[in-house]
């Protein structure tokens, strides 16, 4: 599995809204395998992955029958939430990086060596992650056919321990919904484990810049 990056070029001088307009413009992917029939529901999720000289940027689009967000503060359970996640790993180093959003923005952010061993990110490093929601800050529990949000994630390269963009990168992308109706697990790359688990950079695929 892989993705082209799309390059955006001076950003600095952009509006929000042109770079929203840039990053659309370029290649969707989707984000639709179901790895584990137990849970069959699939929401329609798509994204757009960017990068500038010095940031990845991710754009995700989602189409779902409940959105449920509960999570406010920094580093919660984000993944109970309706949730998308980028889990990210720089080749011949330890470790990943994840990265975790629920749709009114409240994001997690992690260095792991492991599922249970994890380095989470302070306030500074959580500071410097861009996260633009489509839906206000705030608790919300809506259920109905076809609802939709989009998130917009701006990870710099220095977080993942860069001085500059790398030729590629591994990861994967992922949407999910622990105590959503009906309870779902999505990826881009294909999982081949018996039971969820999105902590598996066995299965990566690659980000080329």
């Amino acid at each position: 599995m892989n993705i082209q990056s799309t390059y955006l070029q001076n950003t600095e001088n952009m509006t929000f809204e042109e770079i929203l307009a840039a990053i659309e413009s370029s290649q969707e992917f989707p984000l639709s395998c179901v790895n584990w029939k137990e849970y069959p529901y699939a929401p329609q999720v798509s994204f757009h992955v960017a990068h500038t000289d010095k940031a990845l940027v991710v754009l995700f689009d989602v189409k779902e029958d409940h959105v449920r967000a509960v999570s406010l503060e920094a580093n919660g359970p984000v993944w109970e939430d309706s949730c998308v996640e980028i889990f990210l790993a720089v080749p011949g180093r330890e470790g990943y990086f994840n990265f975790e959003t629920n749709c009114i923005g409240t994001s997690l952010a992690a260095y792991r060596r492991s599922r249970s061993d994890a380095d989470m990110f302070g306030q500074e490093q959580m500071e410097q992650i861009g996260t633009v929601a489509s839906l206000p800050h705030e608790v919300i529990d809506r259920k109905g056919e076809g609802q939709e949000w989009s998130m917009l994630k701006i990870i710099p390269f220095s977080l993942l321990g860069l001085s500059e963009k790398p030729a590629m990168l591994k990861g994967n992308f992922y949407k999910c919904g622990d105590c959503c109706e009906p309870m779902h697990f999505l990826s881009w790359a294909p999982i081949d484990l018996p039971q969820p688990n999105f902590h598996c950079p066995e299965f990566f695929g690659e980000i080329t810049f």
